[in-house]
């Protein structure tokens, strides 16, 4: 399947970090880990995927898409960090979907995928979880109070050989899945739910 636009950053030997989820709303938090993995993993951009609907979360309390996208890219304000609807431009409702689609589109492209370590605790939940793992390099970035569980559950468990040291998370992109790294930063504790209770 061919991507309607041919986006003119992904160059071939593009280093890429995709930040997927329902940004809802958007925070601090994603801008950090996109800094952080910038950084760290020596990447040329990093991909906010906005989705349209996650099929782990309710439709209930759900800020339209066109509202997450533009809360998204006031967040963001970052010359490498593009906020982009392309799970919506694909029609792709999980993220081994998407991330087949890209390596298909773009063989020559580096990408890496990026999750905060809530997420990687419940990534066992994911459809076609393992195939992430190994269509991928993986970056998980540690958040308050999730880190030991994340390095202690299933995903890390049953992909323990494939974990590479801190040290060397600048060649993760470019290593052959599956491989991942867990990354230590300052770290955040605003979360999307959290706004939301607030907002509420």
């Amino acid at each position: 399947m061919k991507l309607p636009l041919q986006r003119p950053w992904l160059a071939k030997g593009m280093r890429i970090g995709l930040l997927g989820g329902s940004f809802n709303p958007a925070h601090s938090g994603h801008r950090d880990i996109s800094l952080t993995a910038l950084a760290r993993l020596k990447l040329d951009r990093v991909w906010w995927m906005v989705s349209p609907q996650n099929p782990l979360k309710a439709t209930e309390g759900m800020a339209g898409l066109s509202q997450r996208l533009e809360g998204a890219r006031k967040i963001a304000n970052h010359p490498r960090i593009h906020v982009t609807d392309i799970e919506r431009v694909l029609g792709t409702h999980y993220t081994r979907d998407t991330l087949v689609h890209l390596c298909t589109v773009y063989p020559h492209v580096y990408f890496v995928w990026l999750m905060g370590a809530d997420n990687m605790i419940q990534l066992p939940r994911w459809y076609g979880w393992q195939e992430i793992m190994r269509t991928v390099p993986v970056a998980v970035i540690d958040r308050p109070g999730y880190g030991l569980k994340a390095q202690l559950g299933k995903a890390a468990q049953t992909f323990d050989q494939a974990r590479i040291s801190e040290d060397e998370a600048a060649m993760l992109p470019t290593m052959k899945p599956p491989a991942w790294v867990m990354l230590h930063a300052q770290l955040n504790p605003i979360s999307a739910t959290g706004l939301r209770n607030l907002m509420r």
